[in-house]
C-alpha cells in the first residue's frame, strides 16, 4: 500500500466524514466566507479566539474533495492552538504544498495528506481556501485586540 493511497484514503474521510461542520449563530466567532471563482469552491470558516487560543472553529463548504476536507482538516490541526502558532502552522501547510521546508513540529498529522497537492497547481487553490480564511479572521481578531 502506497502512501499516496493512505493519504487519498485520509482526504476523502474528511470529505465524507468531516469534523467541526456546521456554522453556529454565537455572535463571538468572527466569521468569513471565501470563494474561488476558478473552481467553485466556497467556504464559510467561524473562529472562536478567547485569551488568545484558537477555542473552537466551525466549518461548512461546497466544492470539492480537496477543499472541504482541507476544512476538515484544518479544523482539527488549529483548534486549541495559541493564534500566533496558529498563524506559522497555516504558513507552514502553505510551504508544505508548495513543497518548500515547513516546520515538522507544528504541521502534522492528517495535514500532511496534501502533501501531494502541489504537483498539480490548479488545486493548491483548493486546499489553501479554508486556510486562507481562517488566517484572515485570526489577523482580523488580533488587529482588533492589539496582538
Amino acid at each position: 500500500m502506497s502512501i499516496d493511497y493512505l493519504y487519498r484514503q485520509i482526504i476523502m474521510d474528511h470529505y465524507k466524514n468531516p469534523y467541526n461542520k456546521g456554522l453556529t449563530e454565537d455572535k463571538n466567532y468572527l466569521t468569513t466566507n471565501l470563494h474561488n471563482p476558478s473552481c467553485g469552491d466556497d467556504v464559510t470558516v467561524q473562529v472562536l479566539v478567547e485569551d488568545k487560543i484558537v477555542k473552537d472553529i466551525r466549518q461548512i463548504g461546497k466544492g470539492c474533495s480537496i477543499c472541504c476536507s482541507s476544512a476538515s482538516v484544518m479544523s482539527v490541526t488549529l483548534k486549541g492552538l495559541e493564534i500566533n502558532k496558529a498563524l506559522k502552522t497555516i504558513d507552514s501547510f502553505y510551504n508544505l504544498l508548495m513543497n518548500k521546508p515547513y516546520d515538522q513540529e507544528l504541521l502534522k498529522g492528517d495535514a500532511l495528506a496534501y502533501s501531494g497537492v502541489g504537483r498539480f497547481p490548479a488545486r493548491i487553490g483548493c486546499a489553501t481556501l479554508p486556510w486562507k480564511a481562517i488566517e484572515a479572521l485570526i489577523i482580523k481578531h488580533k488587529e482588533n485586540n492589539n496582538g
